[in-house]
Parts: structure tokens; C-alpha cells; sequence
């Protein structure tokens, strides 16, 4: 059978023409693809930048549908979800990201660093805790370490929250000394707890050598000491806290009173804690004078006048309610109705006051119970500060 030449003559112009219809249409929907992408893209920023959340996630999931390798997209529409609080979207968003295998190795480690933040949110501590080891040696570490402490400090895992503040602090990140001595001191009152007074002794000690000026350790190992009724031994480990963290010294000033009535130290007490309170004028040292005189003598009057100095010196509602409590009135039948109210008066300014986040507490804390920060109480009450 013989091929005709003139049949394939005239079959390649309809074969160019057919070639080029194809490419056309080729063409044509890839610019209508990449015009539709584009335009989700900003139709859903726009929405963002209105705080219009649910308009935006739903032109961000166009968008990624029209271009699903986009891995920017995916970013973005994790972290919506994630703000929302879908945080099981936002976690699928982010495993999709890594089990591509065409991800560069900066956008796979973003993508790891993106879902540790939802399991954190979420609340998975362990999966979160994983997520972020994986970012070991990336330019993620310092996040994920500064991650996990939170994590590890949120689940009162102090051994582990010492390695990661060690790794903080020798990659620059400043000093972490006092949160270490603050880990010690949890986990000597741990040990205390289960009647372990060596271990936790020796705990304390470690604490106060790790952060000599830290006033925690001193007033904890103190403590300790007078339980152990080595109370001359307890007076001298908070006299020192008051020389090292003389800005403690309110906080410090009612357990030396209590030491130095146990050991018999009285004068000394009352010698120190006047030259602290002409500095300072807190009532908290004067409480502890009182405390000191009345256990020397002559109680009341020492007390009315102490108190009667303070209030020519600062305007104190505390120390006025304090000072009417042993004054005789005119009308001493209204005295204790005065007084309750008064007494009702200052229980507020008599409260600690978080410098971070403001949360009031009625004693004061060294890890604040709202917003987590450490010593962000002054030693100062709230009519002080």
C-alpha cells in the first residue's frame, strides 16, 4: 500500500490550527487562574485589614483551592484559624504544609514552629512540647525555647524548665539567674511537703548561690531553719536577705521580728528595722517595730505614736485606721462601728498589685497567678506604690 504524500500534505495545517487552539485555551485558563488567585488573595486581606475574620477565611480557602502551592496562603489561613480559636483547622493547615514534600526547608521549619503555637493554644501540652524540640538548631530555637519554658513553667516541670533557661542564657538572651533560683525554691518546697528538710535545704542553698541578691531563697531556707528550731541561725539568714535585696525588706520584716523575738535579738531588731524604715517609710517595717516594742514593753502608747509619726510624714488611711484602733473617742460607743467601717476601708490598699498585669492579690506572689511573670509583685502594698 502506497502512502500518500498529498493526505499528509493537507492534514498538517489542521493539525497546526488544532495545536494552536489548544495553546490558546491553555493560555486563556491560566490567566483566568492566575487573575482568580490574585484576586481571592486580596479580596481576603482586604477583609483582614476590615477585621472581618469569616469573609477573609473564606476567601483565603478560595484562593489556596485555586493554587494550592502556594504555601504563603496556607500560612496565612493557619493563622486566622488559629486567632479564631479553630484550632484543630489551623493544625491541619500546618500538617498538610509539612507533609508536602516540595516544602524548602525554611517554610517546613515555619510550618513546625506554626503548629507548636496551635497545640499550645489548644492546650496539647505533650504534642506541643514535641513540635517545638523539633526546631532544635533552626531559626526557630529561640522561640521554641522561650516556648517551652512558658510550657514547662505552666506544667510545674522545673527540672527541665532549668535546662531550657541554661540554653536561653548562653545563647544571649539575658539573665535567667532568678528564675532558676525561683525553680530551686519549687522544688524544695516540694520536698518540704514530704518532710524531706535536707533535701530541700540543700536545694535552698543551691538557690541562693545561683542568685546571691534573690531575697526568696533566704526567706524560704529561714523558714526552714525556724521550723527546725534553729532560730538564731534563722534571724541571721534574713538579716543578710535585707542586706542583699534591701528593696525586700517589707516583705523580709515580719519573719525577722518573729526570729529575733524567738532568739532573744529584740534590740538589734528594733535597731535595724528603724534605720530601714527612715529610708523607706513602709508600713510593713513599722508593723514589725510595733510587733518588736510590744515585746519589749509599754505596748500601746509606742504603737499610737508610731503610728501618729507615720501619718506626719505620709497620708496613710492604713496607718490612720491602725492608730484610731487604740485611741479613746468622745463618743466610744460609735468606736467600733468606726472602726469596722475603716477596717472595711483599707482592705483594698492593703492588697499587692501585679506591675505586669494589674491582677490584686491578697498576698503577695513571686510568680504572679494572671498573666505568669516573675516577681512582678513589689514588696510594697497598693497605698504605697
Amino acid at each position: 500500500m502506497e502512502f500518500d504524500l498529498s493526505l499528509l500534505l493537507l492534514a498538517l495545517p489542521v493539525v497546526f490550527v488544532l495545536g494552536w487552539m489548544a495553546s490558546r485555551l491553555d493560555l486563556r485558563q491560566l490567566r483566568m487562574e492566575s487573575r482568580q488567585a490574585p484576586k481571592a488573595y486580596f479580596k481576603g486581606l482586604n477583609f483582614l485589614l476590615n477585621e472581618q475574620q469569616d469573609q477573609a477565611i473564606d476567601a483565603f480557602i478560595e484562593a489556596v483551592q485555586n493554587d494550592p502551592d502556594t504555601s504563603e496562603l496556607h500560612f496565612a489561613l493557619g493563622n486566622l484559624f488559629r486567632r479564631r480559636g479553630e484550632y484543630e483547622r489551623a493544625v491541619r493547615v500546618h500538617q498538610h504544609l509539612l507533609s508536602r514534600a516540595d516544602l524548602v526547608a525554611d517554610d517546613r521549619h515555619r510550618a513546625q514552629h506554626a503548629l507548636a503555637l496551635d497545640y499550645l493554644k489548644a492546650g496539647l501540652l505533650d504534642r506541643a512540647e514535641d513540635a517545638l524540640l523539633k526546631l532544635e538548631g533552626t531559626r526557630f530555637e529561640t522561640q521554641a525555647h522561650l516556648a517551652l519554658l512558658a510550657n514547662y513553667e505552666r506544667s510545674r516541670d522545673w527540672e527541665h524548665a532549668a535546662v531550657i533557661a541554661q540554653k536561653l542564657e548562653a545563647s544571649g538572651q539575658g539573665s535567667f539567674k532568678g528564675r532558676q533560683a525561683h525553680y530551686l525554691c519549687e522544688q524544695a518546697a516540694a520536698l518540704h511537703t514530704q518532710q524531706d528538710l535536707d533535701g530541700a535545704s540543700a536545694l535552698l542553698l543551691q538557690a541562693i548561690a545561683t542568685a546571691p541578691d534573690a531575697p526568696r531563697p533566704h526567706m524560704d531556707l529561714a523558714a526552714l531553719q525556724r521550723q527546725r528550731q534553729a532560730d538564731r541561725q534563722a534571724f541571721a539568714t534574713l538579716a543578710e536577705a535585707m542586706q542583699v535585696a534591701p528593696i525586700a525588706t517589707p516583705l523580709i520584716a515580719p519573719l525577722y521580728a518573729e526570729a529575733a523575738v524567738a532568739c532573744g535579738a529584740v534590740p538589734a531588731a528594733i535597731s535595724t528595722l528603724k534605720a530601714s524604715y527612715e529610708q523607706t517609710h513602709a508600713l510593713d517595717v513599722l508593723d514589725a517595730i510595733v510587733a518588736l516594742e510590744a515585746s519589749a514593753g509599754n505596748p500601746d502608747v509606742s504603737a499610737r505614736e508610731w503610728y501618729a509619726h507615720h501619718l506626719a510624714m505620709e497620708p496613710s488611711l492604713v496607718a490612720a485606721a491602725k492608730w484610731i484602733a487604740g485611741e479613746k473617742l468622745e463618743h466610744e460607743q460609735f468606736h467600733p462601728q468606726v472602726q469596722r467601717a475603716l477596717d472595711h476601708a483599707v482592705k483594698p490598699l492593703t492588697r499587692y498589685r501585679c506591675a505586669a498585669c494589674g491582677f490584686e492579690a491578697k498576698r503577695h506572689f513571686w510568680q504572679c497567678p494572671g498573666c505568669q511573670a516573675w516577681d512582678s509583685y513589689p514588696a510594697r502594698r497598693v497605698e504605697e506604690l
